[in-house]
């Protein structure tokens, strides 16, 4: 009389086939793999801000933008993108003001030049992975779909070797193949989320960056100009 058979998603795996196991082998590695690259970028972009808003509070409170240089040169290793992207363009600005002599539009672009390469590779820093993670959200449902297709073509097969098919006989191996869907939309959903949630992140982060490397320039621009000014040469 107890011809139920178990329908949950563990026997399911066990009792799927080898190529069935395979791919959802596959897809739990790179729902493994996406979590792993999802912590650290959330870790990485939740530091950068955290960075960027104290430097930036320290920086409009600043009286004095060479000390806050010479603090970020000393600390250049443990410091935040955005106090990189100044140090960058405090450094060019202070060599070019000493080799270009009173060119102002030279000495700007100079500046303007070596923010715009550091920001490029903060930005290329905090964006690592997050193609992985745009793979995985992409790809991952297709792989799920291919197994599920290849299972139901095995059921189909193997009913047609028996005179009469029931539900019951058929349902565990239906029940097997859209498990590999069910992995693959598992791997793909948290992965879709973290990648848009993180491009709108790092978005963020690079008007800001952005709008910082223009409001520095301002500074400059007027510092420059300013016969009082005497910057100590490097």
């Amino acid at each position: 009389m107890n011809n139920v058979q178990d329908l949950s998603i563990i026997p399911l795996v066990l009792n799927a086939s080898l190529l069935a196991q395979s791919i959802m082998a596959l897809l739990l590695l790179l729902s493994l793999i996406s979590w792993t690259f999802i912590l650290q970028k959330w870790v990485s972009i939740h530091r950068a801000r955290r960075q960027t808003e104290s430097f930036e509070r320290e920086f409009w409170l600043s009286s004095d933008l060479y000390t806050l240089y010479q603090k970020a040169e000393n600390n250049r290793l443990t410091i935040g993108a955005l106090e990189r992207i100044f140090e960058s363009g405090m450094r060019e600005f202070l060599n070019a003001k000493e080799t270009l002599g009173v060119r102002p539009s030279a000495i700007l672009d100079s500046a303007r030049r070596a923010m715009c390469a550091t920001f490029q590779r903060e930005i290329d820093a905090l964006e690592i992975n997050l193609a992985f993670l745009a793979s995985v959200a992409s790809v991952s449902p297709y792989i799920g779909l291919f197994g599920t297709v290849l299972g139901i073509m095995n059921v189909f097969r193997a009913l047609s070797n028996v005179q009469q098919a029931t539900l019951p006989s058929i349902a565990p191996g239906i029940a097997e193949t859209l498990v590999a869907t069910a992995v693959g939309l598992f791997a793909a959903i948290p992965a879709l989320v973290a990648y848009n949630r993180y491009a709108h992140n790092i978005d963020r982060l690079s008007i800001h960056f952005e709008s910082f490397i223009e409001e520095f320039l301002n500074i400059l621009q007027r510092q420059v100009h300013s016969r009082e000014t005497r910057w100590p040469a490097l």
